[in-house]
């Protein structure tokens, strides 16, 4: 049986590899590549403790984007049982192919937009998702995944700051929205560490931050998620509105508001996750 991680160890580093390829980062692709091992295991072990974990056995991984595969060896030393790779970059599938034939079918590799492939279907439980999410479609793919959440037993989550920022954001300050009622409903959130501009090749100019999310395992029905995006819509597309105003386009806003027991006055930010999930239950 193959050493995965003598196999992952023995490879040139990350540093080589970018250099021997003449890799450069594109922005059309959202990349900003993370070398540094030390960060990337760091960021891995972080994640597992805080799940209880000692390493990835028998789980089922996926990674978005994994560009060079700095958190892609970081995941394979933790001897995951499979691990799925999507990528659109012709040269970064060329360095996930070669490390591919090294360690066999531990590595699948999918050439294909994230957007359109529902990884939620793909093998069997427990499914963990980590990601240095390209930071152009990272909402979009959390909406996705968070929509199918009860399949997964985590997503470890890079995300610009300023997002990871508004996801933990509680009600009553500014960054608190969409992303957060929906986000903080269905998972238990932890952020992991932020990571500073100069840990990237090239460096961004905002920091990043990466976020452990934990399913609730709450079962929630399809159609309530789709019910709290269509209010979270409504009230924050109008914020500085009452939710009186902001949300007449469901119905009778007052009646609403005395079965929900929220008082009409309150404004979009003012709500909790769980005034929106009664909301959405009775409308």
């Amino acid at each position: 049986m193959k050493n995965i991680t003598e196999i992952i160890d023995n490879l040139p580093s990350l540093k080589l590899t970018v250099e021997s390829k003449g890799l450069m980062a594109k922005k059309a692709l959202g990349q900003n590549f993370l070398l540094d091992r030390n960060i990337t295991d760091k960021i891995i072990n972080t994640s597992l403790n805080y799940q209880g974990l000692k390493n990835f056995n028998d789980a089922n991984l996926f990674e978005i984007g994994p560009g060079p595969g700095g958190l892609t060896r970081s995941v394979l030393r933790q001897n995951p049982k499979k691990m799925t790779v999507i990528e659109m970059d012709e040269r970064c599938i060329k360095i996930m192919e070669e490390i591919q034939e090294l360690t066999g079918d531990v590595l699948n590799i999918i050439e294909g937009d994230a957007l359109e492939i529902d990884i939620h279907e793909k093998d069997e439980e427990p499914r963990h998702i980590v990601s240095n999410l390209p930071y152009n479609i990272s909402v979009p793919l959390l909406l996705k995944w968070l929509e199918n959440a009860d399949n997964f037993q985590s997503m470890t989550l890079m995300f610009q700051k300023e997002v990871a920022d508004r996801i933990v954001a509680e009600p009553g300050c500014k960054a608190y929205g969409r992303i957060s009622i929906l986000a903080q409903l269905i998972c238990d959130i932890d952020k992991v560490m932020d990571l500073n501009p100069e840990a990237f090749v090239p460096a961004p100019k905002i920091w990043s931050s990466v976020l452990l999310f934990r399913p609730k395992k709450i079962n929630l029905d399809p159609q309530i998620f789709r019910n709290i995006e269509k209010i979270t819509a409504a009230a924050f597309g109008m914020r500085r509105k009452m939710i009186r105003q902001s949300l007449k386009s469901l119905g009778n806003v007052q009646e609403l508001c005395e079965k929900a027991n929220i008082e009409p006055t309150l404004r979009a930010e003012q709500l909790s996750v769980d005034d929106y999930l009664t909301l959405a239950k009775i409308i």
